[in-house]
């Protein structure tokens, strides 16, 4: 079962039980997605690579704020998206109308996404003519694909409470679905996650981290 939360900053998260976590940040769910996944990773990318199309994964769908924050840039600033996302437990249309996401983004793009998130699914949608979803209704571990990707949300619930999605074979499936020169973006940084990543031949930076947390890890594959 899933609470809904208030957070800090105003905006919602839910709460899992079953998990024991919030989906988001408890110090603002929508501070801590604008800051960690849209600033230091789609930003990032596209001032990396311009006039071209974004290819995003993200590990942890959850409520689709990532996914919504991440249209609205693109849509706004006419930047071709292809999002693929991974969730092994998708909530409900209901559940995500609940969040109160809408009030972030203008009502057309809500209504695209909203629209369009049953089917994707089960198969790739075009939200727009510059927008693609589809979400792969399984584990990261069973999650295969013949293309490589831009940029990687990695956005699990903490290591505390999913620990199997933080071991280093894990971290380095993730990191094998990235092109040279992809970027790898967390809310969290520990000493055996930079190990991790570095391992699989990234540089590594650490950045100020969205309120409530010191630092974030972001790298790129060289």
């Amino acid at each position: 079962m899933n609470i809904l939360t208030k957070t800090a900053d105003g905006s919602n998260t839910l709460f899992n039980e079953t998990i024991g976590e919030n989906y988001h940040s408890a110090h603002g769910a929508l501070q801590e997605s604008k800051h960690v996944f849209i600033n230091a990773g789609l930003k990032f990318a596209i001032e990396k690579n311009p006039d071209q199309e974004i290819k995003i994964l993200e590990v942890g769908f959850g409520t689709g704020l990532n996914f919504i924050l991440s249209f609205a840039h693109c849509d706004e600033n006419n930047v071709k998206l292809n999002y693929t996302g991974i969730e092994a437990f998708p909530l409900t249309r209901d559940v995500l109308e609940q969040t109160g996401y809408n009030a972030y983004v203008e009502h057309e793009q809500w209504s695209k996404f909203i629209d369009n998130y049953e089917l994707a699914l089960t198969e790739p949608q075009n939200i727009s003519s510059h927008c693609e979803l589809k979400i792969a209704h399984q584990t990261l571990q069973a999650f295969k694909c013949d293309e490589l990707f831009d940029v990687l949300y990695y956005d699990a619930f903490s290591v505390r409470h999913q620990p199997e999605l933080w071991t280093d074979d894990m971290i380095a499936h993730a990191c094998s679905l990235l092109k040279s020169g992809g970027i790898f973006v967390t809310y969290a940084i520990t000493g055996n996650l930079k190990r991790a990543v570095k391992a699989c031949g990234f540089s590594i930076e650490k950045l100020p981290g969205a309120p409530g947390k010191r630092e974030m890890l972001r790298a790129v594959k060289v």
